[in-house]
């Protein structure tokens, strides 16, 4: 793993805008892996702008992680909306290039549609990945195979909590979610995981030097060859290695420098 430590989460931000950007701008028709959630919006925010200054998705695709059973794609909390209103309604990629797991039929036939879309246009260039509190990655919440494919999943009562403040007054948040894998998730070419705020600091704890297991999904991600994590210091400070991963990352930029 390549960890990228940054001083604020806005500067965490704009390290992982700037890696989409040029994945982007050195292939055009990138197969970009996406993510939902908080974490996210500033992503793509900086991404829009990116657009607006040139950059284009018309030859990308794009694969999402996961979407709730239960919702249809026009519900205000799917994340099909989600991705609407916080990128794609916003950038030149066509509704035919975006895929998501369908919440709204079959669970076992939305996962094995998306498999087959993903296995017909991928595999992923860049997977974009943000990290929940208990070291899930998509929905593959503690307990996932780290060999699992698209299917179905519960969510932990943990994840629903954390996941409410984006649903209404009233409204309960689905039970489980149609989610990529973590074996799949592992095909992808790239990785990068963002994390913020100090409250992640136990999950990227587990993630970067903690046991291989299922109980921090996460951490099968020490297991694929390409992966960099970009992380504030409120998510970083309970690293142990951390004074290495900084001379790891000065190294790494004095060689570029040279390169130059």
């Amino acid at each position: 793993m390549r960890i990228v430590l940054h001083d604020t989460a806005e500067a965490a931000r704009a390290f992982a805008v700037a890696r989409i950007a040029a994945t982007l701008a050195a292939k055009p028709d990138a197969v970009l892996g996406l993510a939902t959630g908080g974490t996210m919006e500033p992503v793509y925010e900086g991404l829009i702008a990116a657009h607006r200054d040139g950059l284009s998705f018309a030859r990308a695709t794009t694969f999402n992680l996961d979407e709730y059973v239960g919702l249809a794609g026009d519900h205000p909390q799917s994340y099909r909306t989600y991705m609407r209103h916080h990128l794609f309604d916003h950038v030149d990629i066509a509704a035919a290039r975006t895929h998501i797991p369908r919440g709204d039929i079959d669970p076992a036939e939305a996962a094995a549609a998306f498999e087959a879309a993903l296995a017909a246009s991928g595999p992923v260039d860049l997977q974009l990945l943000g990290l929940g509190h208990n070291g899930h990655i998509g929905f593959n919440e503690p307990s996932s195979s780290l060999a699992s494919r698209t299917r179905e999943k519960t969510l932990t009562r943990s994840t629903r909590e954390a996941n409410a403040r984006f649903f209404g007054a009233g409204e309960t948040p689905p039970h489980s979610a149609v989610t990529m894998g973590i074996g799949t998730i592992l095909e992808s070419r790239a990785i990068l995981v963002l994390a913020v705020g100090a409250a992640k600091a136990g999950a990227v704890r587990g993630m970067v030097e903690g046991p291989v297991t299922a109980r921090c999904p996460a951490s099968a991600l020490q297991m694929h060859p390409d992966v960099t994590v970009a992380l504030d210091a409120g998510a970083a400070a309970e690293l142990e290695l951390i004074d290495h991963y900084r001379e790891a990352e000065e190294l790494r930029r004095r060689r570029e420098a040279d390169a130059a």
